[in-house]
């Protein structure tokens, strides 16, 4: 697992970022820790439900990435105080209150990253 502890890693989920779109469930994360990459996405577990790289896009400076085409060869470069956007396609899965998100993604010097929050979801 991560060499990164993971009270530092819940520093990059921004928390009150998660909300229902025509698109699917969403939530925003900000790099505050330093220069990184993203060398993969295992999976996305919001409350029971889980989702693949193949559900899940990330938006970031302008451009749309797929999940799925994130590995080693063609990681994702992550810069101190790069923002970006987590869409996970077709999700509709938020109760209202509290929900549990679970992260698992790589990272090429970490190796895997887990990251476990909560978020709490309003509907409008």
């Amino acid at each position: 697992m991560s060499i990164v502890p993971e009270f530092l890693l819940k520093r990059v989920y921004q928390k009150g970022s998660l909300t229902q779109t025509a698109e699917g469930v969403c939530f925003k994360l900000k790099n505050v820790l330093g220069p990184g990459f993203i060398s993969g996405f295992s999976f996305i577990k919001i409350n029971e439900e889980v989702f693949e790289a193949q559900k899940v896009k990330f938006l970031t400076q302008g451009t749309e990435i797929e999940a799925q085409d994130v590995n080693e060869e063609h990681p994702i470069g992550f810069r101190l105080g790069q923002e970006g956007t987590l869409i996970l396609k077709g999700a509709n899965c938020l109760k209202e209150g509290i929900n549990q998100i679970i992260i698992e993604l790589m990272n090429p010097e970490a190796g895997k990253v887990k990251l476990t929050l909560t978020d709490n979801f309003q509907a409008a």
